[in-house]
């Protein structure tokens, strides 16, 4: 398995102090570490980018077409060297598998109203100091016609950019692209994202959403 490739800064991050906070601090390598490169040789994949560059960020987790995005997520984390949150809905972190979901990660959340999924996500941002959060903008592994805009409104009230994530099953090839800070000009933010995600194919390709809002 090849080595995270490089990616040019992003104009407007925090420049490569080691005592600036805003920065990613590495996470030492563990199980996650040797499990994601164990995953994504078996696989054949090619690891892309770099960990984000920023403390709390949106991950788009795209294309999101089936369950197995979520250990190649977990794998690409674990190798670039942070830890990816994802949410899960409640009935996941129940007895006995609840600690472990938690472990890997997951945050339980009631999933009954677009809305109240934005404040909590919101508070949670609001109240930690590193979150990496991914979502996926399709809102579902079935077929779904566009994206939905839960993600955007999500980083717009906790005041955080957006990490271009994606994983091309047609390429194996999966990790992050740019950082981008949504400027409120959604036309204009979402035009930068179907031009990243242009060609990239889902395990499903049948099931994926176009880059619409």
């Amino acid at each position: 398995m090849n080595e995270p490739t490089s990616t040019a800064p992003v104009p407007g991050l925090a420049d490569s102090n080691p005592g600036d906070r805003t920065r990613r601090p590495h996470v030492r390598r563990g199980f996650m570490y040797w499990f994601g490169r164990a995953w994504l040789g078996l696989h054949g994949w090619e690891l892309v980018g770099e960990r984000p560059a920023c403390r709390k960020c949106i991950v788009i987790g795209a294309p999101h077409t089936s369950n197995w995005d979520l250990p190649f997520s977990l794998a690409i984390a674990g190798v670039l060297g942070f830890q990816l949150h994802w949410l899960g809905k409640e009935s996941l972190f129940k007895f006995p598998m609840g600690w472990l979901m938690r472990h890997l990660g997951g945050i339980a959340i009631e999933r009954s109203g677009n809305n109240r999924i934005v404040e909590r996500v919101v508070r949670e941002f609001n109240g930690r100091a590193d979150l990496c959060l991914a979502v996926a903008p399709e809102g579902t592994r079935g077929k779904s016609s566009r994206w939905k805009t839960g993600f955007y409104h999500m980083a717009v009230g906790a005041g955080v950019p957006i990490q271009l994530a994606f994983l091309d099953y047609g390429k194996k090839r999966g990790g992050m692209g740019p950082l981008l800070q949504p400027t409120g000009d959604l036309e204009a933010d979402v035009a930068q994202m179907r031009a990243f995600y242009q060609g990239v194919k889902g395990r499903r390709p049948e099931c994926q959403g176009d880059v619409e809002l």
